[in-house]
């Protein structure tokens, strides 16, 4: 079996998948919580199916971009077990884990996450005769996104209220948006990914597998270390 983890934003997810069919999955709010609530979800959805670690044959994970926090448990968490469970880890791109969810409507799709500093963390992929990522992960704005998004693109992922309306001013009222539950990101999703990466024989070195962040963490150093 192939669990997911997904701890990069506020919501938490976690799945159990058999060649690549969802057989459980489990997601919820951690808010900070990530670290201390991350392994019960995990030994609750392999309880729930009656299995082990041992019963584990690949790992999918994550990476970001998301809180720096929340993609550091879940990647640390990945690196852990795979290197104890000796098997082979997969690391997925949390805004492609986001747009997969919507590849069934055939068209491009705009994965968003509202980064702050009036930008965003973005990127584009295609379900137009096969799945591809168009624009890799990148940080930028909603004025910027009308040069780089198609206007009947549907836009995904974390979109809070400032960033709906700055979609709205700049491809219009009628912009395609994935919002409420449409909108939840779920390591179902995750798994999906992984299992084609799985096929493709393509896993990452656990030790080198590193957390996918846009932008650096804005922590102000102390007196002593300046």
């Amino acid at each position: 079996m192939l669990l997911a983890i997904d701890t990069s934003t506020e919501t938490a997810s976690v799945a159990l998948a058999a060649e690549g069919e969802l057989r459980c999955e489990l997601s919820w709010v951690a808010g900070q919580n990530h670290v201390s609530e991350l392994m019960p979800a995990i030994m609750a959805v392999l309880a729930q199916r009656r299995a082990g670690f041992n019963d584990l044959s690949a790992l999918g994970v994550a990476i970001g971009p998301g809180s720096f926090n929340g993609v550091r448990v879940a990647v640390g968490t990945a690196k852990g077990l795979a290197l104890a469970l000796k098997i082979p880890a997969y690391g997925v791109s949390t805004l492609e884990v986001e747009a997969w969810a919507h590849a069934p409507c055939g068209g491009d799709i705009c994965a968003l996450a509202d980064a702050g500093r009036g930008e965003v963390a973005t990127a584009l992929f295609s379900a137009r005769g096969g799945w591809r990522r168009i624009a890799e992960e990148h940080i930028t704005t909603v004025v910027a996104l009308a040069r780089e998004a198609p206007d009947d693109a549907l836009f995904c992922g974390r979109i809070t209220p400032r960033v709906l309306s700055e979609l709205r001013d700049v491809f219009g009222e009628g912009v395609r948006v994935a919002r409420g539950a449409a909108g939840l990101r779920r390591a179902g999703y995750l798994a999906e990914l992984a299992w084609r990466r799985v096929q493709m024989g393509a896993p990452d070195e656990a030790p080198e597998m590193q957390p996918l962040y846009l932008r650096r963490p804005a922590i102000t150093l102390h007196k002593f270390m300046e």
